[in-house]
């Protein structure tokens, strides 16, 4: 006999509170939201907003509009709710004995997406971490409800653990792995220095989730990072090294992807992974021209940024995707970058002119000199391949001649051979 072994599919409906505060409007929460529940595999089968002062501490929703929702979830055969917002255990309690099915959040959402993406150690740590501490605020007064959770969304990944689990053991395995990630970091930090020692500028890509960040690494080192369509296609930081035509050196490093609402427990988790931006010469602001919600998407950006303490970095924006029709037009220049431009990831377009804006960048840090290395100093070589760019070079009777760019360490300890 045979059995269909495949998992039945979450239906959910999507509820929202709408309180007339926020950047985004509420419409557009649940839209991104429908994107993530579709991202972690589950069907959207509808949505339900409620317009009220504040969201209630008690039960996320009023009492009518909860009844209402216990209808709807019947008459669309849902299996289970998604919150925009992060609930707390009462609002948890509260709805799934109103409802009788399973409620989840934005933060649950986010996490269970994070936790099937995670490759690496260093994420599936991160991702665990994250997770524990979310089941540990939601610990407390859970019985009955916990046999709703069954499988799907919530119940996987590195942080799959038995809810059950009490709050003693939950805290040692924290412990535990707030010291792995210590070492990531510790690693992390060598190799940040190491880089800093190599004096090669360091270009950070940073942006909201699915602008194409992943895409412009492959495109500009040829890396073979994995780009897709979706909200959070990868987690775990790449850091590749180009050369340009002229000889410079450059090493590119993607970041993960930003998003509203990120759950403040994954900022701490991956803070070490998003720091990467903190510690770069200069930032890359992928942007999806595509999207009408793009300003809001950069003004999300930015404020991470400044959470991570990366801002007053030299930031160069650029508008990806602008190869997709219907581009809503002007694509307005960003303030807060010296450089704007617009290009296309996947069919390379304006991808050299990207290139020499970069450079262009790095050079205003560094100044132009000329000099003349005697044979004897020979060592300085190194040096100058190293850390400077050259623009020409020729060997001359008395020693090396070289055109560069240097920046100011560099050009103090060529400084007796400036020509």
């Amino acid at each position: 006999m045979l059995y269909n072994t495949e998992k039945e599919t979450e239906r959910v409906v999507l509820v929202g509170v709408d309180t007339g505060s926020g950047e985004f409007d509420t419409e557009s929460c649940l839209d991104e939201l429908a994107e993530l529940a579709q991202t972690a595999g589950a069907e959207v089968v509808g949505r339900l907003i409620q317009k009220r002062e504040s969201v209630n501490r008690a039960s996320y929703l009023g009492k009518g509009k909860t009844e209402e929702l216990r209808a709807y979830t019947e008459f669309t055969e849902a299996t289970g709710i998604i919150c925009d917002d992060e609930l707390n255990q009462n609002q948890i309690r509260s709805l799934e004995n109103a409802l009788n099915i399973k409620v989840m959040d934005r933060t649950l959402l986010i996490l269970d997406i994070f936790a099937k993406r995670a490759a690496s150690a260093e994420g599936k740590v991160q991702v665990e971490l994250a997770q524990l501490k979310y089941n540990m605020a939601h610990l407390t007064g859970r019985g009955i409800e916990m046999s709703r959770l069954g499988g799907g969304i919530g119940t996987r990944g590195p942080g799959e653990k038995k809810l059950e689990t009490d709050r003693r053991n939950i805290a040692d395995r924290i412990s535990d792995l707030n010291k792995e990630l210590k070492e990531i970091e510790n690693h992390r930090r060598v190799l940040r220095e190491k880089r800093i020692e190599s004096n090669i500028p360091v270009i950070a890509l940073v942006g909201y989730t699915n602008a194409g960040k992943s895409t412009l690494l492959n495109t500009v080192t040829g890396a073979d990072v994995l780009a897709e369509d979706k909200l959070f296609a990868t987690l775990d930081t790449t850091t590749r090294s180009v050369e340009t035509q002229s000889g410079a050196k450059y090493l590119f490093t993607d970041t993960v992807g930003f998003i509203q609402k990120l759950p403040h427990n994954l900022i701490k988790a991956f803070r070490a992974t998003l720091e990467e931006a903190r510690y770069a010469d200069i930032l890359v602001h992928v942007v999806d021209a595509s999207n009408p919600k793009r300003q809001e998407q950069m003004n999300v950006v930015y404020s991470t940024l400044k959470e991570l303490g990366a801002e007053g970095k030299p930031v160069l924006t650029v508008y990806n995707k602008t190869d997709k029709e219907d581009i809503e037009l002007p694509l307005i220049n960003d303030s807060k970058a010296s450089y704007t431009m617009a290009i296309s990831a996947a069919t390379g377009k304006n991808i050299p002119e990207f290139m020499e804006k970069l450079e262009d960048m790095v050079r205003s840090f560094k100044r132009s000199i000329s000099v003349l290395i005697p044979y004897s100093e020979g060592r300085l070589l190194s040096i100058i391949h190293g850390s400077c760019e050259i623009t020409a070079s020729e060997t001359r009777d008395d020693g090396y001649y070289f055109e560069l760019y240097a920046d100011e360490e560099t050009e103090n300890r060529l400084r007796r051979f400036l020509v």
